[in-house]
């Protein structure tokens, strides 16, 4: 499919469904729309990951099946200066791709046009409606479940998730991606968006994709979400902890960052409180261990990068890496 991904004064270090969509799926990607980039190409920016060229609107995009909404702000609400470009896509007979809790399909005028151009809208965000709560058996499952769990949002875990999993299937290991995220579905094709699930259910949403699919592969590898001390979104990552009862957890971090993003009145706690954290809620419903960490370590210097790893590393006593500068195989030693 031939995507347009629209990424509005966010591209590229607030765009990480836009950055997972051009790193990890299978889309051809015709342009990114930013006012902010207009001229410029996506590997101006990121160089490892599918070019395309930047554009200011859906009007300077051709022949196109898709527009992919490629932005997950903080509440995932539609910004009405989009509209213009909506608009556009559904009437050149576009579908539409969004994983914003704001449902694009409830949307009167857009539903209207699509109707009349023959579009589909797919709000991935949206869950199905036979969720119920977790029975408790993911530990059971004959499969090894490995979690990625972070001290913020948007500090890497589901490109660590991806990149331990591709390097996994690589290696000849029977590895899959459990996406709990809208860009991870968006990725995969399937899973349950997680923040999006009745709070009761978020478990049993977690655990119903993982009892589908442990038969079939030996290693499931679970993106997560949030942060155990976020004040906004620490239930989706509890949720998530309890519902896949993980054999091994990977702690995902940013170098460049102390408090909690957009909560700035929130200091992040020492690496070591996390992992006690972690560890230590899990416990009664099922024990795990951090057993390894990744960095995101991106725009720092080599030498900064490396000292900051480093010190990652010795604060959390295990092995760690950054998965884009340096790849994955320290931490697949220790999980596969």
């Amino acid at each position: 499919m031939r995507v347009a991904i629209l990424a509005h004064e966010q591209f590229p270090d607030r765009a990480k469904t836009a950055l997972g969509i051009l790193r990890y799926a299978d889309y051809d990607v015709a342009a990114v729309l930013d006012r902010d980039r207009e001229g410029g190409r996506v590997r101006d920016f990121v160089s490892d990951v599918q070019d395309a060229p930047i554009v200011s609107s859906m009007a300077d995009v051709d022949d196109v099946d898709a527009l992919l909404i490629g932005i997950a702000p903080i509440g995932g609400g539609f910004e009405e200066s989009w509209r213009d470009d909506v608009r556009t896509a559904l009437e050149r007979g576009c579908d539409l791709i969004s994983g914003l809790h704001h449902f694009l399909a409830e949307d009167e005028e857009f539903a209207s046009l699509a109707a009349e151009h023959g579009c589909d809208i797919h709000d991935v965000r949206k869950p199905h409606g036979d969720l119920t709560v977790a029975e408790g058996v993911a530990r059971e499952l004959d499969a090894e479940i490995i979690l990625t769990v972070g001290t913020d949002c948007s500090v890497g875990k589901m490109t660590t998730t991806m990149e331990l999993a591709r390097d996994a299937q690589a290696a000849g290991h029977d590895a899959i991606v459990v996406p709990t995220g809208q860009t991870g579905i968006m990725i995969e094709g399937w899973g349950n968006p997680i923040d999006r699930v009745v709070s009761d259910f978020t478990a049993g949403a977690v655990e119903e994709m993982l009892v589908e699919t442990a038969d079939d592969h030996d290693y499931l590898f679970v993106e997560g979400q949030g942060s155990i001390v976020h004040p906004a979104y620490s239930a989706v990552t509890c949720g998530i902890l309890h519902g896949s009862m993980p054999d091994k957890l990977v702690l995902c971090d940013s170098a460049d960052r102390d408090v909690i993003h957009g909560y700035e009145s929130v200091a992040q706690p020492s690496i070591e409180t996390y992992v006690d954290l972690y560890e230590g809620l899990a416990a009664p419903v099922a024990e795990t261990e951090i057993v390894c960490g990744a960095l995101n370590t991106h725009g720092l210097p080599n030498d900064e990068a490396q000292s900051a790893l480093e010190a990652f590393e010795a604060d959390l006593g295990a092995p760690a890496t950054d998965v884009i500068r340096h790849g994955t195989d320290d931490l697949l030693e220790v999980l596969l």
